[in-house]
């Protein structure tokens, strides 16, 4: 039976666009079909930065509803619709302010796969997140159905004024243009390899089938299943190989660094979550990131937000004289926000 490809690059057209979505579309309409879908003749949709989320929905339809495998290849962004609090795939006319008109919700991908029969559908995913869908799905990981197998990632947001390259899909499509499709597990593990480094802080996506879960996704089982302290201990071994193979203040270290701060907040330990976000700052501060930077920033509005959860007066003091030395360096870009510390600290009587 002839097998199903949907070739999906969706992106917005103007400032917004966070991924060159369609730069990797050549690249995998170059590998032949029937590699594409691993059966032995196989059809294929082609979307390139679509305009309307219907349209799309139609092809998506469609494609769910042919017999045989199929292969969805989705290389895109993730926006939040803020009144909703839903995720959508942004197209080619969406901003911030238009997600809920002029983008694809999540739910109707998930939705028209679910429909299908268990074990016939793939999906290849590389997304990248806007900041307000970053920030959910560290809590709430994305829902692609339970009957679909899903291999990919989900990266942050670039830094300012970057558009990112979709370099997992891009290994996706060059390693299938050798001819040969490995078992989709493989091909992920082969293709995040390629990723390397620049791949440190990205949601690995990875499930039904493949190889032994890229330790992200041991980690978020765990903290669903409440095995918090399992986690940090999986973190903390990840984050002392990365400290002797690449050194205190390298991206890896800091990655790991970052997890574990994350990790403590989901365990509910504010006073720990406060702790590893202010070192995670001041290491990045000493490797000669800027104060200005976006990743020095984060940290320190990290630490900020779980210090002001922190109930004992002794442990808000101890570190909330350490986050006031920060924000005199890393005011950051919210008003006021040392002026907060200070008024917080002379209530705690410091």
């Amino acid at each position: 039976m002839p097998g199903t490809v949907l070739l999906l690059a969706a992106a917005p057209a103007g400032k917004g666009r966070l991924v060159d979505a369609a730069s990797v579309l050549p690249v995998l309409a170059a590998v032949p079909p029937a590699v594409l879908a691993g059966t032995d003749t196989a059809n294929v949709v082609e979307l390139a930065d679509p305009l309307e989320p219907q349209a799309v929905l139609t092809r998506l339809r469609a494609a769910a509803a042919a017999p045989g495998p199929l292969t969805v290849f989705l290389t895109g962004q993730l926006q939040l619709d803020r009144r909703q609090r839903l995720v959508h795939l942004a197209l080619a006319r969406t901003t911030a302010s238009t997600v809920r008109y002029t983008a694809l919700p999540w739910h109707w991908i998930r939705d028209e796969l679910r429909l299908r029969a268990p074990g016939s559908t793939s999906l290849v995913l590389d997304l990248h997140a806007d900041a307000d869908t970053w920030e959910l799905l560290r809590t709430e990981p994305l829902d692609c159905g339970g009957s679909s197998a899903v291999h990919g990632r989900i990266a942050p947001p670039p830094r300012r004024r970057t558009v990112a390259v979709p370099s997992y899909m891009k290994a996706v499509a060059t390693i299938l243009r050798s001819g040969r499709r490995p078992e989709l597990g493989q091909l992920h593990q082969q293709a995040w390899a390629r990723v390397g480094s620049e791949g440190y802080a990205d949601l690995v996506l990875g499930s039904l089938g493949g190889p032994a879960p890229d330790p992200h996704s041991v980690l978020a089982e765990a903290v669903r299943a409440g095995r918090h302290g399992d986690a940090d201990a999986l973190a903390a071994h990840h984050e002392r190989g990365a400290l002797r193979a690449h050194g205190p203040g390298s991206p890896e270290a800091l990655h790991w660094a970052e997890v574990r701060a994350d990790l403590a907040m989901f365990a509910g330990d504010a006073v720990r979550s406060c702790r590893a976000w202010l070192q995670v700052a001041s290491a990045r501060l000493a490797a000669g990131q800027s104060a200005a930077d976006p990743d020095v920033e984060s940290a320190v509005d990290r630490a900020h937000h779980q210090w002001g959860r922190i109930g004992d007066p002794a442990r808000a003091r101890e570190l909330g004289l350490a986050l006031a030395e920060l924000r005199t360096r890393v005011p950051g870009r919210r008003q006021g926000a040392l002026d907060d510390v200070q008024r917080q600290l002379q209530r705690l009587g410091s």
